[in-house]
């Protein structure tokens, strides 16, 4: 089994308040609503929250944390502790809420695009997110075109939201330390205003194609997907896929798929 949520605490108290802070910022006098808190650990950050917000649930998929967690905050009413896997979790079922977390590397990605699906909605389940993950994923989340970080993992977080690479954290600020820094990104939601027509599965299905081989044209990873012929009439198919930034490649899409490219495969 892959490593579970919540194998390396953070214990820097100073760093915990920070992001707590970066989740909950004082706008006001009053307390931020409801944070949900993926893999709350032994609960260092889940008190920080606590003394921001006006309800935190925690969502655990550790057995033995749970019990830790339950034992440790007996007493505080606004905690409601889940004890599930996230991914298969309906984080809309608490309203709208900010999402904060510490993610493992191995599924960083699918709990990115759970969370980022929650907003750009008319509902407005996500307010935003503050995620601590892995710095050189950070830097692929906030990548621009054109330089070495950017890929589908930018484009797809940065189609749905607005990413913010908020401060690195120090290895030493865990226990045990991992072998990488890490960093603590946070993710506003967009509403889809430069791109309301845009069907987002099939286009990031289609961005996931022009990626599959970096290296390589956007026309020779597209070849056998889509016809030639269109290929070679759009100049774009000539770059590579990492230049292209992301109204680019929502005009490749429309010009490819729009144009009656039907997939391959």
């Amino acid at each position: 089994m892959g490593q579970r949520l919540g194998q390396h605490f953070l214990v820097r108290q100073a760093i915990l308040e920070r992001i707590a802070e970066a989740a909950c910022p004082d706008e006001s006098a009053e307390k931020t609503g409801t944070v949900v808190e993926i893999g709350p650990g032994r609960g260092a950050l889940t008190s920080y929250l606590l003394a921001r917000a006006e309800r935190v649930v925690a969502i655990e998929i550790d057995p033995v944390l749970v019990q830790y967690l339950r034992a440790k905050f007996r007493d505080e009413p606004r905690l409601t502790l889940v004890e599930a896997d996230v991914l298969k979790s309906d984080l809309a079922q608490w309203g709208a809420a900010a999402v904060v977390g510490n993610l493992p590397y191995y599924i960083t990605s699918p709990i990115l695009v759970k969370t980022l699906r929650l907003g750009g909605q008319s509902s407005g389940q996500l307010t935003h997110a503050v995620f601590l993950v892995q710095k050189e994923v950070a830097e692929r989340l906030t990548a621009h075109p054109g330089t070495r970080d950017y890929g589908y993992l930018s484009v797809q977080t940065q189609l749905l939201s607005a990413p913010e690479l908020m401060f690195s954290v120090p290895a030493a600020a865990f226990r045990p330390p991992p072998k990488v820094d890490s960093a603590v990104v946070r993710l506003t939601p967009r509403d889809f205003p430069e791109f309301p027509a845009l069907d987002r599965e099939a286009f990031l299905a289609f961005v996931g194609r022009c990626f599959r081989q970096k290296r390589k044209t956007i026309r020779n990873n597209l070849l056998g997907s889509y016809e030639r012929a269109i290929l070679d009439s759009i100049p774009q198919t000539s770059r590579r896929a990492e230049q292209l930034s992301i109204s680019e490649f929502a005009d490749l899409f429309r010009r490819v798929v729009g144009g009656g490219a039907a997939p391959v495969s």
